[in-house]
């Protein structure tokens, strides 16, 4: 895979705990995503797999999910995409890590708009991912993630677009 991006924390939990969370996600109740900040997933059924759906203008359908545990989906866009994205969790003991991992070949559009667009964005929206995370298994974030200002402008052109307007503001 041409790119290979992982994002993770480890908390003082059960495992249970972290996969509510996972089995949350999508859902009117979603525990995980930051949808007060960035534009919310939706699918087209509830969380299982052959889901499909996505967040902003990145699709996806999901291949593997295991309740309580992960879940795997295969892009279906944009264009140029090709590829997974996944949360996993895993048990340490009596804590346990949130992990995402994002691996992509990334070809036509997507070799410049990957580098110069998604990547930042990504990252700041996965580490808003696991606040959110933070927050709702502790009641606070120890150290909150903040917005470069790259990201800030990225989002502010987005939001000019009609079909990508990103949520809440920092």
């Amino acid at each position: 895979m041409g790119v290979y991006n992982v994002h993770e924390r480890r908390f003082d939990v059960p495992a249970e705990k972290l996969g509510e969370l996972i089995d949350s996600w999508s859902t009117d109740h979603d525990r995980l995503w930051p949808s007060d900040l960035w534009p919310p997933t939706r699918f087209d059924r509830p969380l299982g797999i052959g889901a499909d759906g996505g967040h902003g203008p990145i699709r996806y359908t999901v291949t593997d999910y295991t309740a309580g545990r992960s879940v795997r989906c295969r892009f279906t866009g944009p264009r140029g995409v090709d590829g997974f994205h996944e949360f996993t969790v895993h048990r340490e003991g009596d804590a346990a890590t949130l992990r995402h991992i994002l691996a992509m070949n990334p070809h036509g559009p997507a070799k410049l708009t990957w580098p110069l667009v998604f990547r930042w964005l990504h990252d700041a929206l996965l580490e808003d991912c696991l606040d959110r995370a933070e927050r709702e298994l502790t009641g606070t974030v120890r150290r909150p993630a903040s917005w470069s200002r790259y990201v800030r402008l990225l989002r502010r052109i987005a939001t000019r677009l009609p079909s990508a307007t990103p949520s809440g503001s920092r």
